[in-house]
Parts: C-alpha cells; sequence; structure tokens
C-alpha cells in the first residue's frame, strides 16, 4: 500500500467515525434512521412505526444524538413536541472512510494481480 494512501485513511479515523459506527451497528437504530431519511418525524411517530416503547425510542435517541447522527427542533406551536432530523454530515464521514477503504483494497488487489502476471511470465519463460 502506497503511503499516500495510508494517510488519508489513518486521518479519518476518530471518535466521531467511531460513534457514527457504534451507533449504527444497533438494527433499531438503523431503523430509525431510515424512518428519518426522507423527513423529520416526531419522536412518537417514529415509536409507534416501529412499535417501541417511548423509554426505549428515546434511550435510542439519546445514542444517535451523541453521535451527531440526528439532531432535534421544537415545534414553534408546540413547545413540548420535537421533530427528529436525520444530519448528514456522519454519514459523508463514513462514506469517505468506507471508498477509502475501498480505494486500499483496490490497490492491493491490482498490485497483486501485477505480481501474478509478472510471476506467470516469468514461469512461462
Amino acid at each position: 500500500m502506497g503511503a499516500e494512501r495510508a494517510a488519508p485513511l489513518r486521518r479519518s479515523r476518530g471518535p466521531e467515525l467511531d460513534r457514527t459506527l457504534a451507533a449504527l451497528a444497533d438494527p433499531t437504530r438503523r431503523a430509525i434512521v431510515e424512518r428519518i431519511r426522507e423527513r423529520p418525524q416526531r419522536p412518537s411517530e417514529v415509536a409507534d412505526a416501529l412499535s417501541m416503547s417511548r423509554p426505549a425510542m428515546s434511550r435510542h435517541l439519546r445514542v444517535l444524538r451523541k453521535a451527531g447522527l440526528i439532531s432535534q427542533e421544537l415545534l414553534e406551536d408546540d413547545a413540548r413536541a420535537k421533530l427528529i432530523q436525520l444530519r448528514t454530515e456522519p454519514l459523508s464521514q463514513l462514506r469517505t472512510w468506507v471508498e477509502e477503504v475501498e480505494a486500499m483494497w483496490g490497490d492491493q488487489l491490482q498490485a497483486f494481480k501485477a505480481h501474478a502476471e509478472r510471476v506467470h511470465r516469468g514461469a512461462r519463460r
């Protein structure tokens, strides 16, 4: 692996990426993200759609909020009601990391292919 690939890969790793991966490791939290992907919703709407208790929803939302994956805003007409919405920055960081890992493996496979072809050509001579 070339040094030009290794440095960006190491730089992108950090507590933010770790929190994102940890939060998304849970299938329930991924389901919440899927529910709010297209539009902000009230936590109660999401909880009902996923047949989840309010306390369980609150615990999952806390993890997603700490990971920076969601934000909450109060509704103007009802100060008690909140909307949760997806934040794209952590997902963009995750996408960048995945692309860097894929590129590194692509480079490794290309190098292996070149090596195998050299060995094969040398064996035929």
